[in-house]
């Protein structure tokens, strides 16, 4: 069983920062203090995949995402990459 580490979770923040990677949303843009350091952080590998003693590297194996971009990359299975949802977004007319 993987357990998902707080530790790694700070990291890819601390790397990445808290904007979404796909559509570039930041919440303490929106909210203000509120939203300080809100983002969810994506798995470029699904967890389900992740075998005993994988290692993540969270400045590649994590990206910080908005809530409604992630729930997007999960939509099929296996996930969309982020790059698959990038595109779409760019040629799509929504």
């Amino acid at each position: 069983k993987y357990e998902r580490s707080r530790l790694n979770r700070t990291a890819c923040i601390a790397i990445h920062g808290c904007q979404c990677r796909i559509c570039g949303f930041d919440f303490s843009e929106k909210y203000g203090p509120l939203g300080d350091g809100f983002i969810h952080v994506h798995h470029i590998t699904p967890v389900s995949e992740i075998t005993p003693g994988y290692r993540v590297n969270p400045e590649s194996d994590l990206i910080p995402v908005c809530p409604n971009c992630h729930a997007m990359l999960h939509r099929t299975d296996p996930p969309l990459s982020p790059d698959q949802l990038i595109r779409f977004l760019k040629e799509s007319d929504f």
